[in-house]
């Protein structure tokens, strides 16, 4: 019999969670962490926004999986942990269960009930495959627990979710990433700076679910802020800023308000925005130089023939 094993570990503090967001309205501009935006609403419109075919990246670096499956495998190796972060509900990682033939399947996702719950259909159909949950924060930082146990690992990161990290937060995660694959490697999906068209339109789409999506973020601060904050009092803007080459996200004020929550408040001006994410892209030079910069070796890339995605692989042998 297999064992399907959950452990939380990202628990919020509800003080902490009101302390944070507060501090982020206070800023100027006002901002609030990308990691709000994945409660089980909104980890459901996002899976609805990968299915958009304005949104190019998940098909398009499903395709890249599929066309070098067999070269990708050869380069990352078979039977290590493979460790899923930001496993959602973790299709892109039972995808390669045939190719990779894990010895044990980790799960890490900050959106504990979805998880769970993505777990237990994973594991009904996959009962030979040893699995874990993780419950876990890592936008600061990422340190697995002993639970996971001893050898090397497979870290695999898909979706180009490196892209909600500044440069310098990205380097600090691909150390922490080094570190944890505990001599085994990395397998991570990178979006590539393109034309401003094509960007703008995969994060601003017709049908609005990116918007729903983004929106849904004041509901989130109603119910965990105390905030008075109303859907409709805002609108979705995303563009791409191309000195920065980031997509940045913001909540648009339709008209002058204050938002009020126990404690505080904030005044916003019609038009004044609530910065909410950056997605940024880069080029395949400049991510791997990133990779060798955290320490990783051994770095090859795959990508689609329009090269708007790439797939990298990186080995964490010790050096």
């Amino acid at each position: 019999m297999s064992s399907l094993r959950f452990l939380q570990l990202h628990r919020e503090d509800d003080h902490a969670v009101r302390a944070e967001l507060a501090a982020g309205l206070a800023e100027t501009p006002p901002r609030v962490s990308p990691k709000f935006l994945y409660d089980a609403l909104g980890s459901r419109l996002f899976e609805a926004i990968t299915e958009l075919p304005e949104y190019y990246p998940t098909r398009t670096e499903r395709l890249i999986f599929e066309t070098h499956r067999q070269a990708i495998a050869e380069a990352v190796g078979r039977g290590r942990t493979l460790v899923d972060l930001g496993a959602g509900n973790g299709e892109k990682a039972a995808a390669w269960f045939e190719a990779l033939a894990p010895r044990q399947y980790v799960a890490v996702d900050i959106s504990v009930d979805h998880l769970r719950h993505a777990l237990a259909s994973l594991q009904q159909r996959h009962p030979g495959l040893p699995m874990l949950g993780l419950g876990v924060d890592f936008a600061d930082s990422l340190h697995l627990p002993p639970e996971v146990g001893p050898g090397d690992r497979l870290l695999f990161y898909p979706g180009s979710s490196i892209g909600n990290f500044t440069p310098d937060q990205a380097l600090r995660f691909l150390r922490d990433a080094h570190r944890e694959a505990q001599g085994g490697g990395l397998l991570i999906g990178v979006d590539l700076v393109k034309d401003k068209a094509l960007l703008d339109a995969a994060y601003d789409d017709p049908l609005q679910v990116t918007a729903a999506f983004n929106r849904n973020l004041l509901r989130r601060l109603s119910r965990l802020l105390g905030c008075d904050a109303d859907v409709a009092d805002f609108e979705h803007v995303a563009f791409y800023e191309p000195r920065q080459q980031r997509i940045e996200m913001h909540l648009q004020a339709r008209r002058a308000l204050e938002l009020r929550w126990p404690g505080g408040h904030r005044v916003l001006a019609a038009g004044e925005r609530i910065h909410t994410e950056n997605s940024y892209k880069h080029t395949v030079e400049g991510f791997a130089g990133l990779l060798r910069d955290a320490g990783f070796g051994a770095v090859r890339h795959w990508t689609d023939p329009q090269h708007w995605f790439a797939v990298f692989s990186a080995a964490a042998a010790p050096a």
